[in-house]
């Protein structure tokens, strides 16, 4: 393989696809409408033009729809594009749907043969492979079987291994890695980082942003088919995520003025005999403030945050107690904390004013939280004003964290010894 211009060149690509608005009936109909426009036309592919060296990671990222398989499968020479032209050079190796290539009638052992044929390899380097290939694989028991009967997670295994043994130059993969379970997800990046260091190329669509992060050298972000940003990896997922952070926090924002309406409407309904012109003190808005002290929905685990009540007093308040609580989406109680008898004031005057409640570090892991709001009185007996889920804040994280919180501690280096202390 000559190696002197890129592995894939992608020059001013557009694919579409007929979107049929109704089927013929008969025979009859097939020939009476034909004349009738009976489709839309979609692209699923708008003039996108990149290129991938060879020895390159490439990450395609993106929303689902976007146009990123269909991209792949212009690359793997599977669909023809409408408009441009794709030059690769290099023998392609491609994992793209599950099931894709193989035979459902034939077994495990003969699908391998066929689609190492498909590929190029003769017969005898397919003898020297197929060991390799089942043994990776881990379906030895199951090889001389029709793939019909395989589940989802054994056509991953039988697809890939036969994918990066075969010695590809340019290796073409679709999410579907992630149908297999834990254990072979990690052979499979552990190969896939040798194949890495031994200069194939590989283009990848995955929806783990931190292994784009990590394992591509340059990716680009489609939305609606078309290229939105081109570059180093860790930039482009840096522009993909402050998109989709800006559309989390809008969607939050009209959540909360959803259920604030509800809440107003259920307090109004109950309300008996004590309007709020007749509390001491309430509560007119609560917000989640970033480092910066701007309001904001979006954090990150190990971010500072602070909670800021905003009340109205219309009287002297002996001792009020601002508590909050926050919860996970199926209603876990996270946090409840209130101020300490230490920090309440003895008197609060009447007038408007805010309280902060700092949190250093959070300490939550990812997921999407609700936030409760109260104010008591100083005995806690009496609730002055209370808001339920007054709003809601999502948490993300480079890393992935097991449980409901991050205890933000860190790993020592083992030392020689019993660790016992005296």
């Amino acid at each position: 393989m000559a190696e002197s211009g890129p592995a894939i060149v992608v020059d001013d690509v557009s694919k579409r696809f007929r979107l049929y608005k109704e089927r013929a009936g008969s025979v009859k109909e097939m020939f009476t409408k034909f004349r009738n426009e009976r489709y839309d036309d979609f692209w699923a592919v708008k003039e996108v033009s990149l290129q991938v060296e060879h020895g390159q990671v490439y990450g395609l990222v993106g929303h689902n729809g976007s146009g990123k398989s269909s991209l792949l499968k212009m690359m793997a020479g599977i669909l023809k594009p409408t408009m441009g032209e794709i030059r690769t050079d290099g023998r392609i190796s491609a994992l793209l749907e599950l099931g894709a290539g193989f035979h459902p009638d034939l077994t495990g052992r003969e699908n391998i043969y066929l689609n190492a044929s498909i590929l190029g390899l003769q017969r005898k380097e397919v003898d020297g492979l197929f060991d390799e290939i089942v043994d990776f694989s881990g379906l030895s028991g199951f090889i001389d079987s029709p793939v019909k009967h395989y589940s989802s997670g054994m056509f991953v295994r039988l697809g890939f291994s036969v994918a990066v043994h075969v010695n590809p130059q340019i290796l073409i993969i679709d999410e579907v890695i992630a149908v297999g379970d834990e254990e072979f997800q990690r052979r499979c990046f552990e190969h896939l980082y040798k194949l890495r260091n031994n200069g194939v190329t590989i283009v990848m669509v995955t929806h783990s942003l931190q292994i784009v992060r990590q394992m591509c050298d340059r990716a680009a972000w489609l939305d609606h088919g078309q290229v939105m940003c081109e570059g180093p990896a860790v930039d482009v997922v840096h522009e993909y995520l402050d998109k989709v952070n800006l559309a989390e926090a809008q969607r939050l924002e009209v959540e909360d003025e959803l259920r604030a309406e509800m809440d107003r409407a259920a307090e109004i309904a109950q309300r008996v005999s004590t309007s709020s012109a007749d509390r001491p003190i309430v509560l007119r808005e609560v917000e989640v403030l970033d480092e910066n002290k701007r309001p904001t929905r979006l954090f990150r685990t190990a971010e500072p945050m602070t909670v800021r009540f905003h009340y109205e007093s219309r009287a002297d308040v002996p001792e009020p107690i601002f508590s909050f609580a926050i919860e996970s989406q199926n209603g876990v109680l996270v946090a409840n904390p209130a101020l300490p008898v230490s920090r309440r004031p003895e008197m609060l005057r009447s007038g408007r004013g805010f309280i902060d409640y700092e949190v250093p570090s959070l300490a939550v892991g990812p997921g999407e939280y609700s936030l409760s709001a109260a104010i008591h009185d100083k005995d806690a007996m009496i609730v002055l004003d209370k808001r339920e889920r007054i709003l809601t804040f999502r948490v993300d994280t480079d890393e992935p964290i097991a449980g409901i919180m991050d205890l933000l501690g860190e790993w020592q280096d083992p030392e020689i010894g019993e660790g016992t202390t005296a």
